[in-house]
């Protein structure tokens, strides 16, 4: 009994000497922290109310394709001191923000929009004064912070948006989504040198199956104008009331819960129509025209080339569980469709990427069953590194120039790295176009609709497993022919201008084309849209009188400045341009619209701190459903919103052994003693920051069990080799570890140091006599894994030893 009690001892010793790879968590590099989500701790301080937002709920009209939002935010102070709120939450990647207003008691002060500084200037100084006041600002397209001041004892304040956003239509089906969380997002930006637009990664959240803080709501109205044939909620169990053919009122039928995960809401219409046509709005400044064609029907090529298919699929910490078991969903109906005459390769991620060859493979039901049986293993741990996955996936080298690649990312996207996927991405569009998934309840969609936009392919989500098969045979399709390319529009009699976008990219869902844009003096004449189909040459028309002009649709200006916003944005990710950026701030203060360099500011007239000390308070986030604790940093306590006597102790700088006895207090024994199989494997991926070699070198004076093993077989040794604490290796190598150890799949520490990529770790074990040609049960060989990676230093090293292939 006294050794298994010295073994667990030392393989939680050994978790925390290991460097944190869960995704999220705070991480040393060098003398840097990074930026992280850490999890909320109550506050015992009754003064000071942490959990300021009391409600948010959304008011959504859809009116044939526009759909207009106003979303409430209810803000209240039950403490007894002045708080200064902010909150970080989620938007549709094509809403145009065009309005904000703040409420307390019968006062209300609309917001104005401001240069982002001189927004946020005003703001401080209002805040400094006393006075009540609002700020919102665009962090990502999808992520906004609202920041709310001097909200007094007592108070309730009502902030409203409100938005405007175009639905398109897929296969005949519409989709409205509105997101209610934003997951944790992985970051390896040192927090000593972030931007302010990084801070909110930064953020609070609740551990797995804590109640939502707040309350959330939505009321959806649908007015057609042609027969509803189908309708349905697939996020949520809802009530749909229908008040006419084309009329629907739909309710959530409970709310709890309902705050975690993306409302997604989809219909088609009688005989699977879209509503095409023309939109005018002719306003009393400027005028502006919306056309949207529906698209020829697909025919399918007789014979298809064949073609490679390099996919990258996320195994870090915030897919452990749910995300991960839907992403092996996916891949098993993606790569199981594959023809003997592809080939296709894989590049699973976390903290580092590993491929499955290191050359693309023929799909034969062999090498099929290999992939598919490495994707299985997998867990879901580490870091979200998905610029190295991206780096290693383009650097692969193409067998046959002739043969088109296509590479599919499949991740949840809770990363920070956006504007630097797209940049590689755009930059090796000469060499794939990129097909992104998004997988989860709640998946970082500007980051998966982005990778495939820049990419030239298509983005998809993937909410649950039993849609992985429709949606791979949907990726099929598209690969197999477009529904219509080479497309050019021609504008007759009608004097258009400023059209979005220039160029019209190829179509390759069943989707409608889509044109803004504006026109000067009467509506007449008619659009021209052509291109080439699977049947030939293909074209239409679409006629333009005066009787299509409707004031009614004022929102055609906010979505025409959303659409030049989000072209000159993405060309701004590619190479930033001080134009571009003074004509994105040009564009959002002339159209009233949020933006990256535009902020939202209200600020009442009335001093109402006077004394104007606040307590600032960041709201914490419920963790999207499916995701785990892992996401964050599964039981550690590194950080805690509020810091009590026993958080402040499991903070400050100690020997292994103090972080031990912090972490058991803080009530992970229990979860230790309840863990098994895969999540013992999990929690000791997730390891601490400090080097625990002291920590060590203590258990084994008392006798601790040096090669004990975890349920993947995996020694201490091994897991100071995979993340590279050299120290703890020199400690346990010292002290007599097993240096040729295997676990359960045959790796060895080398191994695991070589697929991790530490070439110091690789020197170490190889100067203490490691057996660099032992070969795994995949068969392959220390070497092999260095190539793999293309690792040169570590290659030379191995070879040097005298490793085989």
């Amino acid at each position: 009994m006294r050794t298994i009690r010295r073994t667990l001892i030392v393989v939680l010793l050994l978790m925390f000497a290991m460097p944190l790879c869960a995704v999220g968590q705070e991480r040393e590099v060098g003398p840097d922290k990074t930026l992280s989500p850490y999890f909320f701790v109550h506050s015992d301080d009754p003064g000071i109310d942490r959990l300021p937002l009391q409600s948010t709920r959304a008011d959504v009209e859809i009116a044939g394709v526009i759909a207009k939002v106003l979303v409430t935010q209810v803000y209240k102070n039950a403490g007894t001191r002045p708080i200064e709120a902010t909150y970080i939450f989620p938007g549709s990647t094509n809403a145009a923000v065009f309005g904000m207003r703040m409420t307390i008691g019968e006062r209300v002060i609309e917001a104005r929009i401001e240069e982002r500084q001189k927004a946020r200037a005003e703001y401080e100084q209002a805040r400094a004064d006393g006075k009540s006041a609002t700020l919102l600002e665009q962090q990502r397209p999808n992520v906004f912070q609202m920041n709310v001041a001097n909200i007094m004892p007592g108070d309730i304040i009502k902030v409203e948006l409100n938005y405007v956003e175009l639905l398109v239509p897929e296969d005949g089906t519409y989709e409205f989504v509105y997101p209610t969380v934003v997951g944790p997002r992985y970051s390896n930006t040192p927090k000593a040198g972030a931007s302010d637009r990084d801070a909110w990664v930064e953020n609070p959240y609740l551990k797995e199956g804590e109640p939502e803080p707040f309350t959330f709501d939505i009321e959806v109205t649908v007015n057609s104008g042609i027969p509803i044939s189908k309708m349905g909620c697939i996020s949520h169990k809802t009530k749909i009331e229908y008040d006419g053919p084309g009329d629907a009122f739909i309710t959530l039928e409970d709310t709890k819960g309902a705050g975690t995960k993306d409302f997604i809401l989809r219909y088609s219409l009688e005989g699977a129509k879209i509503q095409s046509g023309v939109l005018l709005y002719p306003g009393p400044k400027e005028k502006f025209f919306l056309v949207m064609m529906e698209p020829p029907a697909r025919i399918a090529q007789a014979a298809i080339p064949p073609r490679e298919y390099i996919f990258i699929l996320d195994v870090s910490g915030s897919m452990y569980g749910f995300p991960l078991d839907t992403a092996k969903a996916l891949m098993r109906d993606l790569i199981g469709g594959l023809r003997e005459i592809d080939k296709f390769n894989v590049v699973l991620f976390s903290g580092r990427a590993a491929v499955l060859s290191e050359k693309s493979l023929p799909a034969t039901k062999a090498n099929i069953d290999k992939a598919l049986d490495t994707i299985e293993r997998q867990t879901g741990g580490g870091g979200t590194e998905l610029i190295n996955a991206l780096q290693t996936a383009f650097s692969l080298p193409r067998q046959e120039e002739n043969v088109s690649r296509t590479t599919v990312i499949v991740t949840d996207g809770y990363v920070s790295c956006e504007a630097e996927a797209f940049d590689l991405v755009r930059k090796n569009l000469n060499k794939s176009n990129v097909f992104s998934f998004g997988i989860g309840s709640s998946v970082n969609r500007h980051l998966i609709e982005g990778m495939a936009r820049c990419g030239a392919g298509e983005p998809f989500v993937v909410t649950h497993p039993d849609e992985a098969g429709k949606t791979a045979e949907k990726f099929r399709e598209y690969i197999r022919e477009p529904v219509l390319t080479q497309i050019e529009i021609e504008f007759d009699r009608l004097n258009a201008y400023d059209i979005e976008p220039l160029s019209v990219p190829d179509v390759l869902a069943n989707r409608p084309v889509i044109v803004f844009g504006k026109y000067k003096g009467g509506a007449a004449g008619a659009v021209h849209i052509s291109g080439y189909s699977g049947a030939g040459r293909y074209s239409t028309r679409l006629d333009i009188s005066p009787k299509l002009e409707d004031n009614s649709n004022v929102a055609l200006r906010y979505l025409w400045a959303r659409h030049r916003i989000k072209t000159l944005s993405d060309y701004n990710n590619l190479r930033m341009d001080d134009k571009r950026v003074k004509e994105v701030t040009d564009l959002g203060l002339a159209y009233n619209l949020l933006t990256d360099y535009t902020s939202f500011v209200a600020i009442d007239s009335l001093v109402r701190n006077k004394e104007g000390d606040v307590t600032k308070v960041v709201q914490p986030l419920p963790l999207p459903e499916g995701v785990s604790n892992y996401a964050v940093g599964g039981l550690t306590c590194q950080k805690a919103m509020y810091r009590s006597p026993a958080v402040e102790e499991c903070e400050a700088p100690s020997s292994g052994l103090d972080r031990l006895k912090g972490f058991l207090s803080n009530g992970a024994s229990d979860k230790m003693q309840a863990m098994t199989g895969e999540k013992d494997a999990a929690l000791l991926d997730a390891a601490a920051n400090e080097d625990g070699a002291d920590a060590v070198k203590e258990e084994v004076r008392k006798g601790a069990d040096l090669n004990a093993k975890d349920a993947r077989g995996r020694t201490p040794l091994m897991l100071a080799a995979m993340n590279g604490h050299a120290e703890t290796v020199k400690a346990l190598l010292a002290s007599g570890a097993k240096v040729d150890a295997q676990d359960n799949d045959g790796y060895t520490a080398l191994m695991h140091a070589v697929q991790s990529g530490h070439a110091d770790i690789v020197k170490l074990l190889l100067e203490n006599g490691a057996n660099a040609n032992v070969k795994a049960k995949d068969g392959k060989r220390a070497l092999t894994l260095a190539r793999e990676s293309n690792n040169k230093k570590i290659v030379r090293l191995l070879e040097e030893a005298g490793a085989k292939r």
